[in-house]
């Protein structure tokens, strides 16, 4: 697809590709405790969420107070403190608390309090061993694909949502929730009741208790009947099972020829119905 910085992926498995997804998404919390600890707040915690950085390969935080960026390599699993300054920690073999006793130190060379990273979570994420005192094991195969499949998915979705602008819709920029990990764009739709709220998520999730695997979405909220539902793209199927979604699931989007294109046409049907719908 002409345009796309697609990475041709080749697949994983499964079982790796869970365990490298929840070792990546403890380690991103760093990232989102710096935020949290740092970062002016925001109602809806969009102070928390990150960008897809293509030269670290890996998401980085809003700037800090001193215009510095805590940022996460997916690939190895290194936190870095950017513009890059060689101060780096791989996360290979640490715990949670070796992570802290780094991050601490050089929080405080900043006139930044350490002790505001220790504040509690507003959220869970899925149970792991490292939350219980576990060390990370960085498995560089499996989350390179893992960072192939954001990279990819920061390219389509950033494209998409530049298509979304031309048609006059608000589409904020693409980023990273760290509560699901997921990356997206989420677009309200103008009602003239408050009360009526129209939205539409289109994103990439890594894997979660749904799908054991990447895939991407297009979310329309408020659901629709299911019966109303069009047919998707041969590569496609709409979920509707807890919420309403167009999806495409990794493992249909490998066996395709040109992944891009695939991608790229799969979005723009679902995201066609869903304006249609929600307009």
């Amino acid at each position: 697809m002409g345009g796309l910085a697609w990475r041709p992926l080749q697949g994983v498995d499964r079982s790796r590709l869970r365990e490298a997804r929840l070792q990546a998404h403890y380690a991103v919390q760093w990232l989102a405790r710096a935020a949290r600890a740092y970062v002016a707040p925001k109602a809806d915690d969009s102070h928390t969420n990150l960008g897809w950085d293509d030269a670290l390969g890996g998401f980085t935080t809003h700037s800090l107070p001193d215009g510095s960026r805590l940022g996460l390599r997916i690939a190895d699993l290194a936190l870095a403190l950017m513009p890059s300054d060689g101060v780096r920690l791989a996360l290979n073999g640490q715990t949670e608390a070796d992570i802290r006793a780094w991050l601490g130190p050089h929080m405080n060379a900043k006139g930044l309090d350490a002790h505001s990273l220790d504040a509690p979570s507003p959220y869970e994420i899925p149970q792991f061993a490292i939350g219980s005192g576990g060390r990370y094991a960085v498995d560089g195969q499996t989350l390179g694909e893992l960072a192939g499949w954001y990279a990819n998915a920061n390219s389509v979705l950033d494209k998409g949502r530049q298509d979304l602008i031309g048609r006059n819709l608000h589409a904020p920029p693409v980023r990273c929730w760290p509560h699901h990990f997921d990356l997206d764009t989420l677009i309200y739709f103008d009602t003239k009741d408050p009360d009526d709220v129209r939205t539409m998520g289109v994103g990439l999730s890594p894997g979660d208790e749904y799908y054991d695997e990447p895939y991407f979405y297009a979310s329309l909220y408020p659901a629709p009947d299911a019966a109303s539902l069009p047919p998707q793209p041969a590569v496609g199927h709409w979920h509707t099972h807890d919420f309403t979604a167009a999806i495409v699931t990794a493992s249909r989007l490998l066996a395709v020829q040109d992944q891009a294109a695939e991608a790229a046409m799969f979005l723009k049907s679902a995201t066609d119905f869903a304006i249609k719908q929600l307009s």
